[in-house]
């Protein structure tokens, strides 16, 4: 258990980012009409289901220019 308090101040902020992103990727794949590459659905699929990268590959490269 003690090691568990220990890491918590490491780990905690990496899974805040993590939801973050995931929170922020989805709103925008929900809000935007287009996506640059493939659709939504297989946006959705990716960032919900492959985590930490998939947020990170729809900001980088799916995501439509406005």
């Amino acid at each position: 258990m003690s090691e568990v308090k220990e890491l918590l101040p490491l780990i905690l902020p990496i899974i805040l980012i993590h939801v973050t992103l995931v929170i922020l990727s989805v709103k925008h794949i929900l809000k935007h009409p287009r996506v640059r590459i493939g659709n939504k659905w297989l946006w959705l699929f990716i960032v919900i289901l492959i985590q930490i990268i998939g947020p990170v590959l729809y900001f980088t490269i799916g995501r439509e220019e406005e």
